[in-house]
């Protein structure tokens, strides 16, 4: 008991320079034992202030456990919290930087002589109702500010902790995976049907794997970021001993090697810059960033003297031999982010190691990235965790209930990836008003859901990015796709990319194909993309541009009808402007190797219960699933057109009577085939059907926006 109130008393005392102004506030959790102790309000004193209400607004750190405060933070969040996050919600990624981690850094870092412990970043929060716990675990500074820049979107969908290990801290590797592992069994025995995340960065992989071989049987979700379980391999070990007989007053270059050995200071300093600005502009924001983040690195000196790193280095050598001798024991999910330009271990290969020896593993691969990803551009890791299909809030992921819209960095960033082919397709969206009219736009379709958006599925699913990207950017509207199984699988995994077009679809609400799906989508009111020609008409052979490849059942229209859901029925033209189909399934399944390949990777597909419609007779029933050879043209344009909206609401007779079900699926078949006959005939008065001509007009008179088109 009294070194619990040692520790008590003995709490950083913070006294941040009059120039200095956190970006980044934290509430403290101290655990030196088995009990957890909190800084007590009265040993906190920040600039002179010591009354509860004024700390609360000024001091880097809160305590939580202050009866008054934790009560007035409990009223706060009920006010604040939300039970969902609407598309385009703003994530913060961008507003702090690698300088906020340095400044903050140098003043969380003070000698206190107290143990590790928890942090809350004040930006991180307040979470989503039933959100999951995270728990951070800190690299080589031991900081536990490695999230700087992704505490603001992760605040939002988890409960955020933090680990802080002060800088003359010697606890030894073992009792700190007591400590996370007492964390870990407190919180799962008062949320046992919640997953608990634990985030190692370097350092804090090796200690994320410990704990998680300490407790296989709790529900644990493990993210490594570049662990240093390869520390062995590191290529740095010919330089280690040198810092030892480094003399003391050459420790303050340590830190400038360190930082360039560790990652890439340009990407670091891009972090808050718009790459949509103009050469110039990002020029000078990217030379001024860079001239302060070398003025802050002498700060690294503190926040790991040479006594420090030594016991740090030395704290490496156990943690990576105590988790590689246990990662037999590891059940938990587990995702690596692995660097290509890692200059102090071998992440890549050790990436693949991982994959290899645990049970449950992805990996996502960043090839221009340094060992400090987590402070660099380009890395948002909460799109990281959704794009893989890891987060959850229950023992299940649910695609539907545990869907996290994309937030406008990530919209920015889709753009950005996809400029090219927005651009090179100009896609020109109509929309059919209640009155019949034709417009320009998405004004015809109901903003109000659950809508039912029913069309035609162009080849390879090309029309996919214009349309969900177009229906975001006008109408802030998210459409959520339902999709082949297969594309949600280890079978389309790779472990060689940053990411891929799957985790696109993932990250933008796409669905695996259930009538479970369907069925929760138009429950909570979403704008659904259905295409009931499914593979076969996104696959299909030559001479079937634009014919609509349906089943015969009116699958879909009797759950509209049940739920009152808004058919909206379109048309899409344009993939024969960008593309020759050369080589189909015919073609394809008659060349020996090739043939072979699909087939087996079909029936694969087949043996894991991940075939669609095999139950029917038909064309449609052959899904079979595989890559057509394609020649590539001069780009025309994409054309949408959505047909006028069919209310179901308060037709009930659609729901009992199978005969009236059919006809209505009947008529929106129809209109698909319609809007498609329309639109291609209609292109040809487009004066600007051609890449060609929409250039030269974007040149002269406006963007690609504003580019015109045929008369409607």
């Amino acid at each position: 008991m009294a070194s619990l109130l040692h520790n008590f008393w003995a709490a950083p005392r913070f006294a941040p320079s009059l120039d200095y102004k956190p970006q980044c506030i934290a509430r403290f959790t101290c655990l030196a034992s088995r009990d957890s102790t909190f800084f007590p309000s009265d040993s906190i004193i920040v600039n002179g202030v010591s009354s509860i209400e004024e700390k609360e607004k000024s001091s880097p750190i809160v305590d939580v456990k202050n009866d008054y405060l934790a009560s007035a933070i409990k009223e706060k969040s009920k006010e604040d919290i939300q039970n969902k996050l609407d598309p385009l919600w703003d994530d913060g990624y961008g507003t702090q930087t690698v300088k906020d981690y340095l400044e903050i850094g140098l003043e969380i870092v003070k000698p206190d002589g107290g143990p590790p412990r928890w942090f809350t970043p004040i930006s991180a929060g307040p979470p989503l109702q039933d959100s999951p716990l995270l728990l951070f675990l800190p690299g080589m500074d031991g900081t536990g500010m490695g999230l700087v820049l992704h505490e603001k979107a992760l605040g939002k969908v988890f409960q955020v902790w933090c680990l802080h290990i002060p800088v003359y801290d010697r606890t030894p590797f073992d009792e700190l995976v007591k400590l996370v592992g007492r964390t870990v069994r407190m919180k799962h025995t008062s949320s046992p049907n919640k997953p608990i995340y634990l985030v190692g960065d370097s350092f804090g992989g090796c200690l994320a794997l410990a704990v998680a071989a300490h407790n296989p049987k709790i529900d644990l979700v493990v993210i490594l970021a570049n662990p240093a379980t390869s520390f062995g391999r590191t290529q740095l070990q010919p330089l280690l001993p040198l810092l030892k007989s480094l003399p003391d007053e050459f420790h303050v270059t340590v830190p400038y090697l360190l930082s360039f050995i560790m990652g890439d200071p340009m990407k670091m300093a891009m972090v808050n810059i718009d790459s949509m600005l103009p050469p110039g502009q990002i020029i000078q924001r990217l030379s001024d960033n860079l001239t302060d983040l070398l003025v802050h690195l002498y700060g690294l000196a503190d926040i790991i003297p040479k006594e420090t790193l030594l016991w740090k280095l030395k704290l490496l050598r156990s943690a990576s031999s105590y988790s590689n001798s246990r990662l037999h024991a590891v059940n938990a999910e587990v995702l690596v982010i692995a660097s290509g330009k890692d200059n102090m271990l071998p992440s890549g290969d050790e990436a693949k190691r991982l994959a290899n020896s645990l049970r449950n593993c992805k990996v996502r691969y960043f090839k221009d990235n340094g060992h400090t990803i987590l402070l660099e551009d380009g890395i948002n890791l909460l799109s990281i965790i959704k794009a893989t299909g890891k987060y959850r809030r229950s023992k299940r992921h649910h695609y539907v209930m545990d869907f996290l819209p994309p937030s406008m960095s990530e919209f920015k960033n889709a753009i950005k990836d996809n400029r090219w082919f927005l651009n090179f397709t100009g896609p020109v969206m109509l929309s059919t008003m209640e009155n019949g009219k034709i417009v320009r736009g998405l004004a015809g379709v109901p903003c109000e859901g659950p809508v039912l958006l029913v069309g035609y599925h162009m080849l390879m699913g090309l029309e996919i990015v214009p349309l969900v990207q177009e229906y975001l950017r006008q109408r802030k509207i998210l459409l959520r796709g339902i999709a082949h199984p297969t594309l949600f699988t280890q079978l389309v995994e790779s472990q060689t990319n940053a990411t891929s077009f799957f985790d696109m679809l993932r990250l933008y609400g796409a669905t695996p194909v259930t009538a479970s799906n369907f069925f929760k989508l138009l429950a909570t009111k979403s704008h659904v993309l259905l295409y009931p020609g499914g593979a076969r008409e996104a696959l299909h052979r030559k001479g079937e541009e634009y014919k609509v490849i349906w089943p015969d059942q009116p699958e879909f229209i009797r759950m509209a009808a049940k739920f009152g859901a808004t058919i909206v029925p379109f048309g899409v033209v344009g993939e024969d402007d960008i593309a020759q189909l050369v080589l189909d399934y015919d073609d394809l399944k008659s060349i020996p190797i090739l043939g072979n390949q699909i087939k087996s990777e079909n029936e694969e597909a087949a043996s894991r219960g991940l075939t669609v419609r095999s139950d029917m007779d038909g064309e449609i029933a052959n899904q079979m699933l595989y890559i057509p050879g394609l020649l590539p043209k001069i780009p025309g344009r994409f054309y949408f057109l959505f047909g006028k909206p069919i209310h179901t609401k308060g037709r009930q007779d659609l729901v009992k009577d199978r005969e009236k079900a059919r006809e209505l699926y009947l008529q929106v078949k129809s209109e698909v085939q319609n809007n498609m006959n329309y639109l291609l005939k209609k292109r040809e008065e487009d004066p600007y059907r051609s890449v060609i001509d929409r250039t030269a007009y974007k040149a002269f008179s406006a963007t690609f926006d504003d580019v015109p088109t045929f008369d409607y």
